[in-house]
């Protein structure tokens, strides 16, 4: 066989191999969607593997053969959350025509993002993990700050789009922005009386403006 086209596998073998990847990704979303509940009901630190596995009809064999731990778990949880979050994003900001559609569209996005239950609770299981331990919290926050990257990197372009300039850093920025709209959900659900749901876009949109800056003011 001639030694440009050695190294290229038979199609039988990449078949093979595409059932096998498909395998273990079919694999790997039992045991995240079994993970999210369970991690959601008793918190991530009081979650207990055995539940997990039991919940997405698995051994921890096949855990432990897709994940080193439940923090490898947790993670990924939160790496295909914010990269779903952040396709969304781009979607949003596709559909406008011109630079001031995108920022009301930017606007309206981030008012309805306290919507989202589950991303809420699993932002707070994580930080709470981070924060209970110091060993593992810059190796944490180094790959949080990694995955929230690209959805800094659209913000950013569109503040120079619309030729804006912020008083603090865009990472203070979309901090702000995050944890003010997670923040207002949970005081919700502890308390629907102190924060109601159909106030928190009311209060998100102010926030927004607060931060980034008005729509009038383009």
């Amino acid at each position: 066989m001639p030694a440009a086209i050695s190294r290229y596998k038979p199609v039988r073998s990449l078949r093979r191999s595409n059932r096998q990847e498909q395998r273990t990704e079919a694999t790997r979303l039992r045991l995240l969607r079994a993970a999210e509940r369970i991690f959601a009901r008793d918190g991530f630190e009081a979650s207990r593997l055995e539940d997990i596995v039991a919940l997405a009809g698995y051994t921890r064999g096949a855990f432990y053969a897709h994940y080193a731990s439940k923090e490898d778990l947790l993670f990924d949880l939160m790496e295909r959350a914010v990269n779903e979050k952040v396709e969304t994003l781009r979607a949003v900001l596709a559909q406008a025509d011109n630079s001031a559609g995108r920022w009301q569209a930017l606007r309206g996005h981030y008012s309805q993002m306290a919507c989202d239950r589950r991303w809420a609770l699993l932002s707070m299981e994580f930080k709470l993990f981070a924060i209970r331990h110091p060993a593992a919290r810059q190796r944490l926050a180094v790959r949080y700050r990694r995955l929230r990257e690209p959805g800094r990197a659209l913000i950013s372009q569109l503040l120079d789009e619309v030729g804006r300039d912020l008083p603090v850093s865009i990472q203070a920025a979309t901090a702000t922005l995050g944890a003010t709209a997670n923040a207002l959900l949970i005081e919700s659900l502890v308390d629907g009386k102190a924060v109601a749901e159909s106030e928190i876009p009311v209060l998100l949109r102010l926030v927004f403006d607060a931060v980034l800056g008005a729509p009038s003011e383009l």
